[in-house]
């Protein structure tokens, strides 16, 4: 914390009071010690910085410390984050990296226990956090909240598991997120009777009202494959002390491009209001987690944003602490060397390991839709050649397959449709939330080739085709790049552009290949052990 004393003028968003002034921040010690009135209005203003309620680090394929560097630029100072996809490969250990790693950078980081490592009983994933383990992270004051809770069905059948995680959370008085797609009626009332206080998985903006009227708050998301903005921000209009933003996940070239102040912006168009627009980016995830991060009151930390208009919304400078840490576009965060951790233990795979022996039938096949995490499921006759069924370009139904990367053992594999892939193959060790490694091909070979490359490099996403090949590198628990923002991003936008290339028509293929592998968003996923029916809860046949 800095001891240098300062002050900063501007128009005073006060957005706590609803009112706009012009006035004085004195700062000292990284906290603001009085704000005084003025009379002449300034060509600036000053907000309190933007929070992100609820976000995954890990899929912007960035570190912590990194992603902070890229946030600040657009005016993030906080994020609520939960660790679950690095605690998935790599546990207690993966959260403490996390952790340890974000303390690195002024930016303020607030992590959750994990409630679902792994998320489901249906996959395999790097390592369990029981109820035990989940009780050590939550005595813990780095770890704010529970994550959220994915197994809905847990809570509402009253699976002990699931229950004494959230029994323990409410012993160390701390919040528990939740995340329940398609929950309605009485199971959602019994959801929330059960502690949960938030949801982000909402599938309508229906659905998002009978879970404000339930009595959580909601998350709005604009990310970088699921975005239910547009729909719901009109509730902000009637709901704004129920509502809070997030992008819960982001690729790096997103993350570069803009962030919360581009859903501010957005929701401005609807003719918002913008105290109440202001009141969801900032003040309702620190008033609702209790986070110390300043809404420009005397005795609050130094953290706002001067911006240019109150229309534009212009970031020029973020200030955290009251240092500024980001200025004209540029971030004045130093890069810094992470530390490297993995893991990743399984051989390569041939060609004959992906082939799927069928004389005829039907095949139950996943049908996915852009910009959402949910599938359709559908039913067609697959493709056989040689006793084999097998992709089948023409009607653009894929094969693809899972491969348990912690141990050994026979990939998993199935159809997917409206990838439109119409040579190679895509691969990514990017798939949640166990990450195993995931693939779609248009042939056998293919489908081996890319994922041997993932094999080879322990972690990244790739696409092939013919004597073409690019990777992105991510070593650390095969999740995460070792390198800064912007090389990532570009090494990102070149895979993203040869599997479009390849005819891919998805906005982002690869952030959607990641959730084809979720077995607890419907319909229906492919997970390393098999096709998984997410409504029925249960793994069903692959052919009928």
């Amino acid at each position: 914390m800095s001891h240098r004393k300062k002050t900063v003028s501007g128009n005073i968003v006060d957005v706590v009071n609803a009112e706009t002034y012009p006035g004085r921040l004195k700062i000292s010690d990284g906290k603001i010690v009085e704000i005084s009135r003025g009379e002449t209005s300034y060509e600036t203003y000053i907000i309190p910085g933007f929070v992100d309620s609820h976000v995954h680090i890990e899929s912007s394929m960035l570190t912590p410390s990194e992603f902070a560097r890229a946030a600040v630029i657009h005016g993030t100072v906080a994020v609520v984050s939960d660790p679950h996809e690095v605690a998935n490969v790599m546990g207690m250990d993966g959260v403490k990296y996390m952790i340890e790693d974000g303390k690195t950078v002024p930016m303020k980081f607030y992590f959750s226990a994990p409630s679902c490592v792994p998320a489901t009983p249906f996959e395999t994933s790097g390592a369990v956090l029981d109820a035990e383990g989940v009780d050590e992270l939550l005595k813990l004051d780095d770890i704010r909240y529970l994550g959220e809770v994915m197994n809905y069905p847990g809570v509402i059948y009253n699976d002990p598991e699931v229950m004494k995680k959230i029994a323990s959370a409410k012993k160390h008085s701390k919040l528990i997120d939740g995340h329940a797609p398609g929950l309605r009626g009485s199971d959602l009332t019994t959801y929330v009777r059960a502690g949960i206080s938030t949801n982000h998985e909402f599938l309508s903006k229906e659905e998002a009202l009978e879970d404000i009227q339930a009595g959580m708050k909601i998350l709005i998301r604009k990310g970088s494959a699921a975005d239910i903005f547009e729909e719901c921000i009109p509730l902000l209009k009637k709901y704004p002390e129920s509502c809070m933003l997030c992008a819960d996940d982001k690729h790096p070239d997103d993350l570069l491009k803009g962030y919360l102040n581009d859903m501010v912006r957005q929701a401005l168009t609807y003719g918002i209001d913008i105290m109440k627009i202001l009141r969801v980016a900032s003040v309702n995830p620190v008033l609702h987690y209790g986070l110390d991060v300043g809404l420009l009151r005397v005795g609050d930390p130094a953290d706002f944003l001067e911006i240019d208009s109150l229309d534009n919304v212009r970031v020029l400078k973020t200030y955290i602490n009251g240092e500024v840490v980001a200025e004209e576009g540029a971030s004045l965060i130093p890069k810094r060397q992470p530390r490297i951790l993995n893991n990743f233990n399984t051989k390569k795979k041939t060609t004959d390991d992906f082939a799927l022996p069928s004389s005829a039938g039907m095949a139950n096949i996943i049908g996915a839709l852009d910009g959402r995490l949910i599938t359709e499921k559908l039913i067609e006759h697959p493709r056989i050649e040689n006793g084999c069924a097998v992709s089948d370009v023409d009607r653009d139904i894929l094969k693809i397959t899972v491969v348990n990367r912690y141990r050994d053992s026979q990939p998993a594999v199935g159809f997917i449709q409206n990838f439109n892939l119409t040579h190679g193959a895509i691969a990514s060790s990017v798939a949640h939330d166990s990450h195993n490694i995931i693939a779609i091909g248009v042939t056998d070979e293919d489908l081996c080739r890319a994922v041997n490359l993932i094999i080879d490099t322990k972690g990244g996403i790739c696409a092939v085709s013919g004597d073409q090949e690019k990777i992105l590198p991510l070593p650390i628990a095969g999740i995460m790049s070792d390198k800064d923002c912007e090389t990532v991003a570009a090494d990102y936008t070149a895979v993203d552009a040869m599997a479009k290339s390849m005819g891919s028509k998805l906005r982002a293929p690869f952030m959607t290949l990641s959730f084809m592998a979720l077995p607890v968003i419907p319909k229906l996923k492919l997970t390393d052990r098999g096709l998984f029916d997410g409504e029925k809860f249960e793994f069903i046949d692959l052919f009928e």
